[in-house]
């Protein structure tokens, strides 16, 4: 393969994110809540341009809860991004679903990321029920993103559902720990290696992003890593480049690992004062 024709040369449009046969030029997707200031996830989103912006209905009040409602989704369609619907805060499946009915006619779009939360303290998904309710929303035209732990089972279920993409956590949502099992994770790409996964909850630096991205993962969700930095825009900005430079050092083709050292350096001849006297 030539230089021009690989993947790693051309720009993020030649190298889209590609979800349930949609094409999106960043491999990015950025929440959108306990950011310092509307305005702050407005710049945000202008130094980042996400694939996607998640909003969850019921926190954000969207159209028509009062004037504060209406001016943050005017905010939103005015910044041009695909927004993605979440279920978020949802512990029964019937209230996952009639959340997800409620998102599609507010936002006016069939994207929904499912969240069907087990555990109240470590907002763990519930894995039981979650594939059910994955193809409930399936059958009834929903382009479902369900957030899911790394197990390799529970992936297969959702699959089996009808999901075309999957949201793994990394950790915990909210604690910014990064991969808190990195070989669960590494088993889960290599053995569904053509579902694009994407990481969603529990990165807290770019680092965590680049780190799964070079393991081949599709791409990254963020919120608190973003929205609670010190400095939330160069913050998103910071994800944005690890984000592209993890994909491309994955499609580059990390140099294998080694337990023993091995020169870099050339060696070419024989230094001089090694050379044979000729006398």
């Amino acid at each position: 393969m030539s230089l021009s024709n690989h993947p790693a040369a051309g720009n993020a449009l030649r190298d889209p994110l590609m979800l349930y046969g949609e094409a999106f030029p960043s491999r990015l997707l950025l929440g959108t809540a306990r950011y310092p200031s509307p305005a702050t996830l407005q710049a945000a989103v202008e130094v980042s341009t996400p694939a996607m912006l998640t909003v969850a209905l019921r926190r954000q009040g969207a159209v028509g809860d009062g004037e504060g409602g209406q001016a943050f989704w005017q905010m939103l369609k005015s910044m041009a991004v695909p927004v993605l619907p979440n279920t978020a805060g949802c512990m029964a499946a019937q209230e996952a679903i009639t959340t997800a009915m409620m998102a599609r006619e507010v936002f006016e779009t069939d994207w929904i990321k499912l969240e069907l939360v087990g555990d109240d303290y470590t907002l763990q998904p519930d894995t039981l029920n979650l594939p059910a309710v994955a193809g409930t929303l399936i059958k009834e035209g929903f382009k479902v993103l369900p957030y899911c732990t790394e197990d390799l089972v529970l992936c297969r279920r959702l699959l089996d559902a009808g999901c075309q993409a999957l949201m793994p956590w990394a950790a915990p949502i909210g604690t910014g720990k990064g991969a808190v099992n990195p070989h669960a994770m590494r088993v889960l790409r290599e053995r569904l290696p053509d579902i694009p996964l994407i990481v969603d909850a529990g990165l807290g630096l770019p680092s965590h992003a680049a780190q799964v991205l070079e393991w081949g993962y599709d791409g990254v969700l963020l919120n608190t890593a973003v929205a609670q930095a010190a400095y939330p825009v160069q913050m998103a900005r910071a994800f944005a480049q690890a984000v592209e430079a993890g994909r491309l050092a994955y499609l580059a083709g990390p140099m294998p690992e080694r337990d023993i050292a091995q020169a870099s350096t050339p060696v070419v001849g024989m230094p001089f004062w090694h050379a044979e006297d000729p006398a």
